[in-house]
């Protein structure tokens, strides 16, 4: 038997929103201060994603200037209705503090591939907004609700008020619709069968006490009545979760929950969740935050489930049991069409998803790079100076929250490699360019060129963990004129960084030679970054100019892959 093998998207794709139009699946997923906002997934079996246009790619739409690691896009919901596609959201401006800023906003469109409208506001009560579309055509949007006062006066709360698609702004009364002293809930879900209106919601925080509830009642307004199923393994004071990874230690896939639900069309119902892979790493016993947690390097992903609803009208795994599958049987549609689906697919994945080695021969980027906070124009770099290369110019520092010139790519496996190959003729130190491995802008591993008044043109190692900076190798001299090959090697939660000259020009040789000592990346990881934990590792090419000159680097190739 045919199985869908979990994680369906790996590496940072956390909060997954599913939707099925016809014979279309797709799944939003959070972003953050990466720009463009909300990487969106389409699929026509449940099996094989491809990533297609991002719904936020003007800064008329976003602005992520200035926000913080980990702040931005928070959990989009993507439904549709009618022939429009609707996606809500939060945009973060302020976490790490008491009194949190979430902006809700939607945008529409007729085509899921764009362009998407203006972002209309919502109401800000928290996080985690999500919109129902009901039978009478009125419209809802739930989310959880943030309390600044200390202590709270609830663990938990979820919010509901009335859309208005015609005066496009928030209606009516709001209205708590689930109010808890030991429960935390947030990313809410209202669904509708068979009378019942449901409230599926992610519980007990994003971690590895992560997990799914459900509730249901027969007014939209409730009150809402919580399922418990029968699972031995719930301790006293735990939520009463369908899915959850909470109780064992030992599965594949951890931190399991935030999920949403879609029906096939055969009728089988399937759950897309949030889910994490595991290093052999964990924090220090001492540590300031998280205390001997394990790290998550690859970030938070997203897994899929089957599910079955009970003969009482419950919600439940397919198999029974609370625990998630790492692999999961295939629906109805994609059995009975298995064989043209899977040609169209990989027919499809060899056009759109990009390869390993990418040559910069194109026009524009491919759409797996993202950069941090702002879209990166001509004011950072650019295809056409140099055909065949990217130009990037070197703008603000690796601390900024506002200028920097870097694209990235997921690290998705335990077992990958990225290389570059850089023309760089740095004048003074304030000048840098080169490979880098990164968390945020606090962590990361910083494999670059750059000037030394004694070394003359040289290559370094930089590592910087929560501000704490330390260079892992001197100012080694290079030779100018002459075109260097950036190499990194990552086994498990290993890295080894190398460097050489390219043999000729025009080749992809290089003799590498080792710089650096075998380097612990575990600590870009959720668990172990101090200001954000809710991304995952990327692997990029970045440029720096901190006299303002505007010095540019040209990058013959860019290369990620997985072992």
């Amino acid at each position: 038997m045919e199985h869908i093998q979990n994680p369906i998207l790996r590496g940072f794709h956390p909060d997954p929103s599913i939707i099925r139009v016809e014979e279309d699946y797709y799944i939003a997923t959070s972003t953050f201060e990466w720009w463009p906002g909300v990487r969106l997934h389409h699929s026509k079996d449940l099996i094989h994603w491809e990533l297609i246009e991002y719904p936020l790619n003007r800064v008329s739409q976003l602005d992520l200037r200035g926000v913080g690691a980990s702040q931005g896009i928070w959990a989009p919901c993507l439904t549709y209705d009618k022939g429009t596609f609707y996606l809500v959201y939060t945009i973060v401006k302020a976490f790490y503090c008491n009194m949190y800023d979430t902006e809700n906003y939607l945008v529409t469109t007729k085509d899921i591939h764009g362009p998407w409208s203006e972002p209309i506001a919502l109401n800000n009560f928290g996080f985690d907004p999500s919109l129902f579309h009901d039978d009478d055509g009125r419209k809802y949007m739930v989310s959880m609700v943030t309390d600044h006062r200390v202590p709270k006066k609830y663990a938990g709360r979820l919010v509901l008020q009335e859309f208005d698609p015609v005066q496009q702004k928030m209606v009516g009364p709001v209205k708590d619709i689930y109010r808890a002293d030991g429960i935390f809930l947030e990313g809410p879900h209202i669904f509708k069968r068979n009378g019942w209106y449901y409230l599926f919601s992610a519980d007990t925080g994003t971690g590895e006490g992560h997990g799914q509830t459900i509730q249901r009642a027969r007014n939209i307004w409730g009150p809402y009545e919580m399922y418990r199923p029968a699972d031995e393994s719930r301790r006293e004071g735990e939520a009463y979760s369908v899915l959850t990874s909470r109780h064992h230690e030992d599965i594949l896939l951890q931190k399991a929950g935030h999920c949403d639900l879609v029906e096939t069309q055969d009728g089988e119902w399937y759950a897309v969740h949030l889910c994490g892979r595991a290093s052999d790493c964990r924090n220090p016993q001492d540590a300031e935050r998280f205390a001997g947690a394990r790290r998550y390097v690859l970030g938070r992903e997203t897994a899929i489930q089957k599910m079955k609803w009970t003969e009482d009208g419950w919600l439940a795994l397919a198999d029974g049991g609370t625990m998630p599958k790492e692999t999961v049987e295939v629906p109805q549609c994609a059995k009975q069409r298995n064989s043209q689906r899977n040609e169209i697919s990989e027919k499809k994945n060899s056009a759109v998803l990009k390869p390993a080695w990418d040559d910069f021969d194109e026009k524009e980027l491919h759409l797996d790079y993202q950069s941090l906070r702002i879209p990166m124009d001509g004011h950072y770099l650019s295809l056409a100076a140099r055909p065949g290369w990217l130009r990037m110019y070197g703008r603000s520092g690796l601390a900024s929250k506002f200028s920097q010139t870097l694209i990235a790519r997921r690290m998705t496996e335990y077992h990958m490699e990225a290389e570059t190959c850089i023309d760089f003729e740095p004048e003074v130190f304030k000048q840098m360019a080169g490979l880098i491995l990164l968390y945020d802008t606090d962590n990361y591993l910083y494999l670059h060129l750059s000037h030394d008044e004694d070394a003359g043109k040289c290559i370094t190692l930089l590592k910087a963990e929560n501000k704490k900076y330390e260079y892992l190798a001197g100012y080694l001299p290079l030779q100018e004129g002459k075109d260097v090959v950036l190499h990194l090697s990552i086994d498990g939660t290993k890295a080894r960084f190398s460097y050489g000259y390219r043999s000729k020009e025009g080749s992809t040789h290089a003799e590498l030679r080792d710089i650096g000592p075998c380097i612990d990346i575990s600590f870009l990881s959720d668990e172990a970054c101090r200001e954000g934990w809710f991304t995952g590792t990327m692997a990029g090419i970045c440029c720096q100019d901190l006299t303002g000159f505007g010095k540019h680097a040209d990058f013959d190739w860019f290369m990620v892959s997985d072992q």
